[in-house]
């Protein structure tokens, strides 16, 4: 027993030993992570090289701070830092099955999101994520069993500057590899994919806390000089309406219908011989609606709430986290402030929590007059779904609230029953799930068929109440339903390789929009989220001249169709650019000629100067500075959501 302990002992690293030990397998299991569990989208020995290093000086440096410790206390700060940066790794894991992307801090700060998102937890996790915590125990089992002895020594002030040199140095030999395969990375930063390919996750997650800190920064230091700015580049970049459609909808009721998860190659799709969505397939045929096939979504890590912010304002979402979550208390001129200011009463309807997103409280900067959450509705159990009421009862239940209100009105309804993670009890479901072997996208025709059913109910509703032919009726798809996480299964519901340039094309949704009156007929322009304001506006003989707005209207000879993505890459008629590179839109083909990779690249200057000027009013909160002739700065505390009417 003795000499098993002396043995023991003899082969007990000192701390220096521990700690190398903790770094290797940190740097192994995140690099294992990185490869694995993320599309980065490696695609040479160069950066598969990046990849495999970019761990090792930021596990040195992290797990360096416990030499700032004393005694045994180094020991726990070690075991809790590798706790810290297995938390994050796994954190980033559930959130990238989720959302293909990764946390970053204004997304933290979302925490009443949490518990309406609960429920979609367990399906992201396998039964392999807990090999990502191992180590750790492992680690403390050393040191309970005395496997290693804890040494108190004290280490030598140049041993740990030594320590931290290497990985200092480790850090910088990392980003000048990035550099030289990647130049601009961090200078053109809008894609956090880039990031943690080239840096790795741990640096990625200290450059996002600098990105963040910076755009909270940007209040402080604003003024009016750079509202200025803005104002010249917007007017600069008007698109003057298209008398034909100038005003065709002057004091008719506005209906917007938030198609939750939509994407555009559900339209028309058949499985196992029928329509998935039949009447959203009779939309595109009917007589007064114009069906958009080249619409797309511009959301980011504020994926739905993102999607109103464009409709509402006709400015982009944060690249970092949401506006809804925290810009609340901006200034802003939005679509119900401006409508509200013609005479049109303003609602949205949602069979979910008020808080959730934020929305109980940007709600009231965006001038909305009524609110109907959750706490309007009838909730039974059997109705609900993960973030709310299901469509069909949510929709027969909001018909009584929309014919009292006062008309003209504008009213937004947004769904939630084709919701990831796409469950759906059986016995509402009337159309078999595919048989791609992938539970996620099988599910995925079940509760679209489900939102199908929910809208054509509805359209008959608003038929019997008289409000169908009074009202310009506006349904868009929010965001994709499918992320890229599901390519492999994809590829059997298209019949084709998901490559960058066709994961761009499924970033379409559709949109529809009805006029009575109007010719129906399917349109091919390229435009997205950002121009539905503007277009709505003109619609109603509005001008938009005066107002601070980044799209442009869909019917004006003068539409911009340079349609950015919030990670700086876009799609047009002629240029695409996805994962940073550059393709014919009309071919997919990688560009090859000189001539026309120069004109893409200015496409992207374009497309990042856009972003620029919109983030620009965004986090500095400019529209303070500017009123628009005619226009009535909203009174927040004019609006309550929970009194006893609403």
């Amino acid at each position: 027993m003795k000499s098993t302990f002396v043995r023991a002992q003899k082969f007990s690293p000192s701390f220096l030993g521990f700690f190398t030990i903790a770094v290797v397998i940190m740097w192994m299991k995140t690099y294992i992570v990185q490869f694995t569990q993320f599309q980065l989208g490696i695609e040479s020995f160069m950066q598969h090289l990046i990849l495999f290093l970019n761990p090792l000086g930021s596990a040195v440096l992290f797990l360096g701070i416990a030499f700032c410790y004393k005694g045994k206390k180094r020991y726990f700060a070690l075991i809790g830092l590798q706790f810290l940066m297995t938390g994050l790794l796994f954190a980033n894991i559930l959130y990238y099955r989720f959302f293909t992307d990764f946390i970053t801090l204004p997304t933290l700060i979302q925490t009443q999101n949490f518990g309406d998102v609960s429920g979609s937890v367990p399906t992201l996790i396998k039964p392999l994520d807990f090999l990502l915590f191992i180590d750790l125990l492992i680690v403390i089992g050393l040191l309970v069993f005395k496997v290693v002895h804890i040494n108190t020594n004290v280490i030598a002030k140049r041993k740990i500057a030594a320590i931290f040199g290497l990985g200092l140095g480790m850090t910088s030999l990392n980003l000048a590899f990035a550099e030289v395969d990647r130049p601009e990375l961090l200078t053109r930063g809008f894609d956090r994919n880039y990031i943690v390919k080239y840096l790795g996750m741990y640096n990625y997650t200290i450059y996002d806390a600098v990105q963040s800190t910076k755009a909270t920064a940007q209040r402080v230091l604003a003024s009016s000089d750079d509202m200025t700015e803005v104002i010249n580049y917007t007017k600069s970049n008007h698109a003057p309406p298209n008398p034909a459609f100038f005003g065709i909808g002057k004091e008719m009721n506005i209906i917007y219908i938030h198609l939750e998860s939509v994407q555009t190659f559900l339209i028309n799709y058949r499985l196992h011989g029928e329509e998935v969505m039949p009447f959203l397939n009779s939309l595109t045929r009917e007589e007064h609606t114009l069906y958009f096939e080249n619409f797309f979504h511009q959301t980011a890590q504020g994926k739905t709430a993102d999607a109103e912010f464009m409709l509402a304002n006709s400015l982009y979402g944060l690249p970092q986290g949401s506006a809804f979550t925290t810009k609340g208390l901006n200034t802003y001129h939005s679509a119900p402030a401006i409508l509200g200011q013609e005479g049109y009463t303003s609602a949205v309807f949602h069979g979910n929590s008020g808080s959730f997103w934020n929305r109980d409280e940007i709600y009231k900067s965006f001038g909305y007059d009524f609110f109907f959450d959750s706490s309007s509705y009838e909730l039974k159990e059997q109705d609900l779904t993960g973030y709310g009421l299901m469509d069909k009862p949510f929709f027969r239940q909001s018909v009584p609230f929309i014919e009292t209100l006062p008309q003209p009105f504008y009213a937004k309804f947004i769904t939630v029953t084709h919701h990831y993670p796409f469950t759906i009890d059986p016995k509402l479901a009337s159309i078999d799930p595919h048989t791609t072997g992938n539970r996620t996208v099988d599910n995925y025709f079940q509760t679209a068929r489900y939102a199908d059913e929910a809208l054509e109910q509805f359209f008959t509703s608003l038929k019997r109440s008289g409000l169908y032919d009074n009202s310009i009726i506006i349904l868009y798809g929010d965001h994709y339903g499918i992320s890229n996480n599901h390519n492999k299964a994809m590829e059997q519901v298209i019949g084709k390789e998901v490559t960058p340039f066709e994961s761009a094309g499924l970033q379409r949704t559709p949109l529809f929009i009805r006029i009575p009156g109007i010719e129906g007929r399917i349109v091919d322009e390229y435009s997205g989220q950002i121009d539905l304001l503007p277009t709505l506006l003109h619609l109603l003989g509005i001008d938009t001249r005066k107002y601070v707005h980044f799209g442009t209207d869909l019917f004006s000879e003068e539409h911009d169709d340079l349609i950015p993505f919030r990670n700086g890459d876009f799609v047009s008629p002629k240029y695409t650019m996805a994962d940073g590179k550059f393709y014919d839109s009309k071919t997919g083909e990688l560009l090859e000629e000189e001539a026309q990779l120069e004109e893409a690249k200015k496409y992207r200057e374009m497309v990042k100067q856009r972003l620029d000027f919109s983030d620009k009013v965004v986090n500095g909160d400019l529209l303070r500075f500017y009123t628009p002739f005619g226009f009535q700065p909203i009174d927040r505390d004019m609006y309550d959501y929970h009194r006893s009417e609403n």
